[in-house]
């Protein structure tokens, strides 16, 4: 029994750990299969496809009942995001990671709560009391995050390797370091990624609203995904043998960042977050960016600026800020709902069986204050967890 009580606990960091590591070598497996002649347009296709395969069977079977009716405007929503996750943030993504580095990316990558929570309050998403301090939190630790990505991109300073090794490249390091120019446009393109990726997570939070089959909807973002990103390729790849890929590292990359990253990816985020809530599973995400400098380093011969330690250093804090602010601002409204008058309805846990991607909790209003049945409050969104 005392066993079972110690893996019950253990489970959940155990998972998220698991995760960190299976994100970490998607980006050094799409770093070696770029070094090989992959497309990144052709690999955000064929990763979505992939996960489409995966993801399609059980939105059919689990959600067959619930699925609400397709109408235009759900699917111009669909569209939407099915451009700004498969194809601006992804593809952005990896041409960023190519200009720069696997560690650079997987660090730049840590500004994106702090874009979120600039977009949710230009649409309102998110509120700032200037007179409590979690406000002030989440506004400082915005700006220490922005200052540490400035840094990584303006500041290189010295550069190390942290595990000496032959790597699978035996380049010079003249050929193989991105030049000064590289290095600010690739930094540009992994700020727009991070941008893409934001709005996906803010017009998702709209979109839920509407249509309530999580599964369902991302088999929907793979399909629009899949559709607008070959359009992309057959205009940004005129050579038609981009598409065709071979038993290596090509194929091992659509592989596995379908399988691990859009697929069971969203299955260990849902009981994650079902378990713990959404601030344990971001505060592990800086993580990301420790063990890819190492696979970096020991697979890809990799260097790592002082600049780039420094700047991460920055994001992590500045991440840190805003993750307890938010914390803060939830456990506050719902200090104020536990104070409200009369008794207070049970918490309403709206997770589908099987459905595990997206976790909603609905909020019922006091019994005095309603005649009929409870109003339904919104819950402030989350900071987004890292990429799948």
């Amino acid at each position: 029994m005392a066993m079972s009580e110690v893996m019950r606990k253990v489970k959940p960091y155990l998972a998220i750990i698991s995760l960190q590591f299976g994100y970490s070598g998607m980006y050094i497996i799409t770093m070696v299969s770029f070094k090989h002649g992959m497309s990144h347009w052709v690999l955000s296709v064929y990763r979505h496809v992939v996960a489409l395969l995966i993801i399609a069977p059980f939105a059919l079977v689990l959600e067959r009942k619930i699925r609400p009716k397709m109408t235009l405007p759900i699917f111009l929503r669909m569209l939407a995001l099915g451009f700004l996750e498969p194809v601006l943030d992804q593809n952005l993504y990896n041409m960023g990671m190519k200009a720069t580095s696997t560690t650079f990316a997987s660090a730049i990558v840590n500004v994106l709560p702090a874009i979120t929570f600039l977009m949710a309050l230009v649409f309102r998403l998110e509120s700032v009391n200037l007179r409590k301090l979690p406000s002030w939190a989440k506004i400082i630790g915005t700006a220490i995050t922005v200052s540490g990505a400035m840094v990584m991109t303006l500041y290189k300073g010295a550069a190390f390797q942290i595990i000496k090794s032959s790597g699978i490249s035996h380049h010079d390091s003249a050929s193989t370091e991105p030049s000064d120019q590289h290095w600010v446009v690739g930094t540009v393109y992994l700020i727009g990624s991070c941008c893409g990726w934001a709005g996906f997570f803010i017009l998702q939070s709209f979109t839920l609203k509407i249509y309530p089959a999580e599964l369902s909807l991302t088999a929907w973002i793979c399909v629009t995904g899949i559709v607008e990103g070959s359009i992309a390729t057959f205009i940004m790849e005129r050579d038609l043998s981009v598409w065709v890929i071979g038993w290596d590292s090509r194929l091992l990359a659509c592989v596995y960042s379908g399988v691990v990253c859009s697929g069971m990816a969203y299955y260990v985020q849902g009981v994650v977050t079902r378990e713990r809530g959404p601030v344990f599973l971001t505060s592990f995400s800086p993580l990301i960016m420790i063990i890819t400098a190492a696979l970096g380093s020991f697979v890809l011969a990799e260097q790592v600026h002082v600049g780039s330690i420094i700047g991460a250093i920055l994001i992590v804090f500045g991440l840190y800020s805003v993750v307890w602010g938010k914390s803060k601002d939830v456990k506050s409204t719902s200090d104020d709902t536990v104070k409200g008058e009369g008794h207070e309805l049970p918490i309403k846990d709206d997770t589908r069986s099987g459905s595990g991607i997206f976790d909603k909790i609905e909020v019922s209003v006091p019994a005095e204050k309603s005649k009929g049945p409870g109003k339904n409050s919104n819950v402030p969104p989350q900071a987004p967890t890292p990429r799948s």
